[in-house]
Parts: C-alpha cells; structure tokens; sequence
C-alpha cells in the first residue's frame, strides 16, 4: 500500500500552527504552503524560530547536520501557518482562523495532520469554549490533531488550551513530569477530562534554526518538542497506511505506549514508542 500511495505524487501533509516557518536547508522544497495570519506575507519566514524547530523535529532532512538532526518523517510535506508574533504572542482569533483555513484546503494540500506547538491558560470558560470547539471541527473533519500540553505544570489543570480538547492528541514532555521539577500540563481538564494522553521526549531537543548568524541548529526545550514527535509518527504511520483514520492513530499510540509510573493525569497512557506504535498497527 506503501508504495502504490507515493505513486500518486501525494505526500503526507502536516500543518505547523507556530510562528512560521523558515526554509531551511533540511526542508528541501517541501514547504508547500504558507499562510500568516499576523501580517499577511505570502512568502515562508519565522522571525522567532519556534516554528522552525517544531518543523525539524517532525521532518527535517537532516541533510545539513550529516543525519544527526533527522525529524521524525523526513518525507513529509509542511503546510506552515503563522498565528504568533516575533515574540511567541498571538490572538485567538488568529488561531481560529488557521482552524477555518485548514478546513476550507485540507483537501487542496493533503493535509491529514495539524500540529499545534501552542496553547494558552483559558481567561474564561468563554474563550476556552471557543478553541476547543474550533480545534473539534478540525477534528471531525477528519484530520489527525497533535496538541501541546503547555509548561505550566505539574499543579493539577494546568493543560492548555486548545490541547484540553477531549478529542485531540495532547502532548506532554516526558522529561518534564517530576513533581520538583516537572512543568510538563497536567490534568484533568475543566470538563475533568484525563489529560494529556501521552508524553514524549522534550528536554534539550536539537533541531533546525531559521539560520541567523550562520546557526543551523539549536537547542529547545518544552512540551512543544514533545509534540511534533508524535505528529511526525502519525505521518509516518499514514505514509505506511493512508487509509488509517484518526481515531485509530489515537487507538495505536494508547495500546503502544510505555508506562512510567506516574498518574494518569501527568503522563497520559505513557510514554511514546515508535516500534511498538508499529507492531500495535500490525496486530489491527
């Protein structure tokens, strides 16, 4: 199935709700469209690197770093969408209309993956209300929804939104979950929903930089590192399997993940396994 897939000409496509993205070497000429809702550029920029990064842990090349900087799917297609500032600040509503975007071209560009390094501390039941039901419509078209945790643990209720959304991917750092330490969201959520559902590694994590002062790379550390990990998966298991719903990527990731003994609300099911996130598929 494998190869009659990549005889279509259709890479797997993830959007990167971030800062933007930067064309990076490692990129190769897969950035296939852009969409800045902060400013209204048309080309493909990053003027705070987070976007960047998240990019390179779920598919960059490697090629600048000899393979040692490898994302997760290095044959993905990147759909980058600007919501946040130079400063990693945004609005709401810019986030809302990223969601509406996705919608209206998913089918345009092949998207089958939203991954969202961000989130924010509701201010009121009102706007949290909002993102979630906006990240749910994305949901239920179809798309796989990957989601941060945040860095506000390890205090109870403390996964942002739109990650507190029952039915999305939400990602915390599994580095991050000690209780002196720790700062990786944990749950439950204002709907006391069990959150996040699995953890994965984000401390110290280096990947691709937007190449200021002759920097290729760069070290970063966050729940937000953690998330592209398991978005890259999901596009490596639909390179394998296109057919794959994303209820059941959700299913493979909860039957193969490894416990680390913390509560359900600090670690979700465990933490991510990429082998047997792969024998899980085989066993279906």
């Amino acid at each position: 199935m494998k190869d009659i897939f990549h005889l279509t000409g259709k890479g797997i496509g993830v959007a990167v709700i971030d800062t933007g993205i930067f064309p990076h070497v490692d990129f190769d000429n897969r950035i296939i469209a852009f969409q800045d809702m902060e400013h209204g550029r048309k080309e493909p920029y990053d003027d705070n690197g987070h976007g960047t990064h998240i990019a390179g842990i779920l598919g960059g090349s490697g090629s600048a770093s000899r393979g040692k900087c490898r994302g997760i799917a290095p044959e993905c297609d990147f759909i980058g969408i600007k919501v946040l500032d130079k400063q990693g600040n945004g609005k709401k509503e810019h986030v809302l209309q990223a969601f509406q975007w996705i919608l209206e071209n998913h089918v345009k560009y092949h998207i089958r993956i939203v991954n969202i390094s961000v989130g924010t501390t509701y201010r009121s039941d009102g706007d949290h209300r909002i993102l979630i039901d906006g990240v749910d419509q994305v949901w239920d078209a179809g798309l796989v929804v990957v989601a941060a945790a945040g860095n506000g643990g390890p205090a109870p209720g403390t996964v942002t939104a739109p990650g507190s959304s029952r039915k999305v991917i939400t990602v915390g750092a599994s580095d991050m979950l000690s209780a002196r330490y720790g700062s990786s969201g944990s749950g439950p959520t204002m709907e006391c929903v069990c959150k996040p559902d699995i953890v994965a590694p984000g401390q110290h994590i280096l990947s691709c930089a937007p190449q200021r002062r002759g920097r290729l790379y760069v070290r970063k550390s966050g729940t937000s590192m953690a998330t592209p990990v398991i978005s890259g998966a999901a596009a490596r298991m639909l390179e394998y399997d296109p057919s794959l719903k994303n209820v059941e990527i959700k299913m493979l990731l909860k039957e193969s993940a490894v416990d680390a003994g913390y509560p359900r609300n600090r670690q979700g099911w465990g933490i991510f396994h990429m082998q047997k996130f792969f024998q899980a598929y085989y066993k279906l």
